[in-house]
């Protein structure tokens, strides 16, 4: 009983299509009265051979004759134009909704906060998108084109069937639950089995996304043959489930085709008897056999689309998955608004914080730090202190479990995120690099900047003597990930982006890690002119960088275990002096 009520939830998960539906109502209509004249014309086919044959051929009048198959030829050519405005109407609203599914199922994606990305890996999000889009729009498309038609043809040849001879359409009706029973049956073993499907193929996608993100580790630790036989292992998991499905569809169809096709024979057969016997004309036997032959193509055909709506709504409920998944971090109804244009002060206020994937241990603990506006901040502390995670919290990125964050006197969770993450430019330790060109990258730092602001922010960045040696400037491609950026060059595109962006606070996950002295001179400056006026908050793993913050805030397992400046700290002989010999250097 549970896994009828689970297969049922599965197929009602096509039913959430009709929302996607509702904006092209009037479309929809077209192609129903459309799809009703192209029907309706194929159905008037039999009734004007029966009259070629009863009052033509068997009545010897050739101009009748003449008539009839002037009018066959015209409803031929209704039949023709309507199937293809048919065609063309329902295809091109599949491809639409389908289109709108892809949109939408993006733009909630991109709205999940990161701990949704933890537990979600990135090949299964694409598959969904890709794959299981394409499955629905398998049905939408052409699944929805040849059911709506099937069925108007089935139904309209079966009452005309009625019309025609009563008696042997009694025998037609016995066939349907023969056909409908199975379809039943096979159809839920088929949806359970492309569920499964497109989940193996999802595995593969994710274990394909990580080892290409990653290749160059992959090849240096020699995991080629190792990853190899794990695709494969998973691309033989997806076939023989693939292989099962495709099994239990050609048995259906191989039953379907038998009960139709020889409950067709029998009907000719005892047709046969009834015209030698006087009971019924040739030309009626004729109708008869032309729309017993529609109902049996349309069985078929229908049987043949189940499976598709099988392995549709398979694919559905994996989306709908994502589509019901919701965001925990939103923005309030009535957010407070943060001045963008004013420098305001930063508080952390007895904050503590757990990631969702490791509840456990504590990121930060009894957190507290008042940031003047206008000051400098450098964190410092060993890795996993909890530096990266004050900014994504400031960033809400994350909830915190208690305690509470204010920038300008405003609960952080009181404002529009939106608004908050605008009032931040983050420049961070790995820079992400789009497969766009240069002037677009930097442009990410603010949309509607226009070229020379551009170009004005990647000198300040000292990004400008590299960019103008790339093949095309600033419309050179950098390709994926920025493969063909060195580390040095990516942080400053990096920092160009936080410079257009011109926030009143910015976020430093020590900008300068990775360029070489000279390039380092040059950002130092620039940033040092980008920090004025601006509350900034710096995870520093330079001296350089400690030396020119107004305080440095020492952290360790999450808390904050001193605050001063340099030299006050070094006196102190603590976790910074240590920190201060190993990581800046310092001899003391």
């Amino acid at each position: 009983m549970h896994k009828t009520q689970s297969g049922d939830r599965r197929f009602s998960a096509l039913t959430q299509l009709i929302v996607f539906f509702k904006p092209y109502k009037s479309r929809m209509l077209l192609a129903f009265l459309v799809l009703i004249i192209a029907a309706g014309a194929t159905l008037t086919l039999p009734i004007a051979i029966k009259l070629i044959i009863d009052q033509g051929y068997l009545l010897q009048q050739p101009e009748l004759i003449n008539q009839y198959f002037i009018l066959l030829i015209a409803i031929v050519a209704v039949m023709a134009v309507f199937s293809a405005a048919r065609f063309y109407l329902v295809m091109w609203l599949g491809e639409r909704i389908v289109a709108d599914i892809r949109s939408k199922l993006y733009q909630h994606i991109l709205k999940m906060e990161p701990a949704f990305f933890e537990t979600t890996r990135t090949g299964e999000i694409l598959s969904r998108l890709t794959t299981d889009t394409t499955l629905v729009q398998s049905v939408v498309g052409a699944g929805i084109s040849v059911t709506l038609r099937c069925s108007f043809l089935l139904t309209g040849s079966l009452v005309m069937l009625s019309v025609t001879n009563l008696q042997l359409t009694g025998l037609i009706l016995i066939i349907v639950p023969l056909v409908i029973l199975p379809l039943i049956i096979f159809g839920r073993k088929i949806r359970r089995l492309s569920k499964k499907n497109q989940d193996c193929i999802a595995e593969s996608s994710a274990i394909a996304g990580e080892t290409f993100n990653a290749i160059q580790m992959l090849q240096s630790y020699l995991l080629e043959d190792f990853y190899s036989q794990r695709f494969n292992a998973s691309v033989e998991n997806a076939f023989n489930t693939a292989r099962k499905r495709l099994t239990a569809r050609a048995l259906l169809a191989a039953f379907a085709i038998f009960i139709v096709f020889s409950a067709m024979m029998a009907i000719v057969w005892l047709g046969a008897q009834w015209v030698l016997a006087g009971k019924m004309t040739l030309g009626e036997l004729s109708q008869f056999l032309i729309y017993a032959i529609m109902v049996a193509t349309n069985s078929a055909a229908l049987s043949e689309v189940w499976g598709d709506i099988q392995r549709a709504a398979g694919a559905m409920e994996r989306i709908l998955e994502l589509l019901k998944s919701q965001p925990e971090i939103v923005s309030p109804r009535h957010p407070q608004l943060i001045l963008l244009s004013k420098l305001e002060a930063i508080h952390f206020k007895h904050v503590f914080f757990n990631y969702p994937s490791r509840p456990e241990q504590h990121a930060l603990h009894n957190f507290s730090l008042n940031i003047a506006p206008g000051e400098t901040i450098a964190l410092v502390g060993p890795s996993g202190a909890g530096k990266s995670t004050v900014f994504q919290l400031l960033l809400r990125f994350y909830e915190i479990q208690q305690g509470n964050i204010t920038l300008g006197g405003i609960d952080i969770t009181q404002s529009d995120i939106k608004q908050l993450r605008q009032a931040c430019a983050i420049v961070p330790q790995e820079t992400s690099i789009f497969a766009a060109s240069v002037m677009e990258n930097i442009r990410y730092g603010k949309p509607d900047a226009s070229d020379d602001e551009i170009r004005t922010a990647a000198k300040a960045a000292a990004a400008d003597e590299f960019i103008q040696r790339l093949p095309e400037g600033y419309d050179t491609s950098l390709g994926e990930r920025g493969i063909r950026l060195s580390g040095g060059q990516r942080q400053r595109i990096a920092i160009a982006r936080a410079m257009l962006k011109n926030a009143p606070v910015l976020l430093l996950d020590e900008a300068t890690s990775s360029l070489d002295a000279e390039s380092e001179k040059l950002v130092q400056d620039a940033l040092q002119h980008l920090m004025q006026n601006r509350t900034t908050l710096v995870i520093a793993h330079r001296l350089a960088t400690v030396l020119r913050a107004d305080r440095i805030v020492v952290m360790n397992h999450g808390e904050i275990v001193a605050i001063g400046n340099h030299q006050e700290l070094l006196e102190q002989k603590g976790l910074y002096a240590r920190l201060a010999a190993l990581q800046f250097g310092e001899i003391h």
